[in-house]
């Protein structure tokens, strides 16, 4: 693995008792880099997250966080990086900007300038108590200390839980903001969208070992492509094995198809549709959803 790594898994692996939650499962985060990491409920990755933050002892296998050791160096390393969970948890007789505060004093420090903008951004008042907060903006205490924190390091597991769709969206433009000032950012989600629009590559596990990984264009390269035209005279695609579910339909003015395709057999395919003359053409690549459950199904 890249010395520059700032997150270094090979081979890890983790029992509790007699239960394999983690099975040899190795995953790399360069410096700079946003990485989704997926897989369904109970896959692994709220224990490898703690495993990465310190929080849990491995069982085999190595964890390296900046090169160093978590378990052992988690103080230290803490203070480079900043983590937001789900579920946060903070101190109800507090005022929001007091749990900044307080977050900022065990981690990286603040960026003053940075929490003010990011107050008027995510709409935050700081000055009402924790004890009388929703989720939502329990969530957004946590996102604002992280987002103006001088960490290296975000590590986001389920971050925009409670926020609705206007704050999810500032949420994303903070994290292509940061990712564009060199940090690194490890994104654990359940919102493929936002893993799509973020992420350079994503990791899916499933049973605690990886599934598939790579950039999201490398995997949609392995995936099929969807197609759908409505032709002006009959017309099918040529017999080949790279097309699977075809469906054509007579509409009386010509013929509608719908199919899937190996996305190097376009070239072969889209001839035999254009030379009768199209009216409508969708080419399609799969999404992040379809990428997902493809590989989640091919494990079963």
């Amino acid at each position: 693995m890249a010395t520059s790594a700032v997150i270094e898994l090979a081979g890890l692996s983790k029992r509790f008792g007699r239960t394999l939650v983690l099975d040899g499962l190795d995953l790399e985060l360069g410096a700079g880099e946003v990485l989704g990491f997926l897989g369904p409920n109970g896959a692994g990755k709220s224990t490898t997250i703690r495993i990465v933050l310190g929080l849990l002892k491995r069982t085999s296998g190595t964890a390296k966080l900046f090169g160093q050791d978590p378990w052992h160096r988690a103080v230290s390393l803490h203070s480079r990086l900043a983590y937001v969970p789900g579920e946060v948890e903070l101190w109800p007789n507090l005022t929001g900007g007091q749990c900044i505060d307080l977050l900022s004093s065990s981690g990286p420090s603040l960026d003053e300038n940075r929490l003010a903008q990011l107050t008027e951004r995510f709409d935050f008042d700081p000055s009402k108590r924790v004890r009388d907060a929703s989720k939502g903006n329990r969530q957004k205490i946590a996102l604002i200390a992280a987002f103006a924190s001088r960490a290296e390091l975000l590590i986001l597991d389920e971050p925009t839980s409670g926020l609705d769709p206007l704050m999810e969206q500032v949420f994303r433009e903070c994290v292509a903001e940061r990712a564009a000032d060199g940090t690194s950012v490890l994104l654990s989600s359940h919102i493929l969208s936002e893993v799509d629009a973020l992420c350079e590559r994503v990791t899916i596990i499933r049973r605690g070992r990886v599934v598939q990984s790579g950039s999201v264009a490398e995997l949609r390269r392995l995936s099929r492509t969807s197609v759908h035209a409505v032709t002006e005279t009959p017309a099918s695609p040529p017999d080949d094995p790279a097309i699977t579910g075809l469906h054509v339909r007579s509409t009386g003015a010509g013929t509608e198809l719908e199919f899937s395709v190996e996305p190097g057999a376009l070239d072969r395919v889209l001839p035999a549709i254009l030379s009768a003359g199209v009216s409508a053409l969708t080419v399609r690549p799969p999404s992040l959803d379809e990428l997902f459950l493809d590989a989640y199904e091919g494990t079963r």
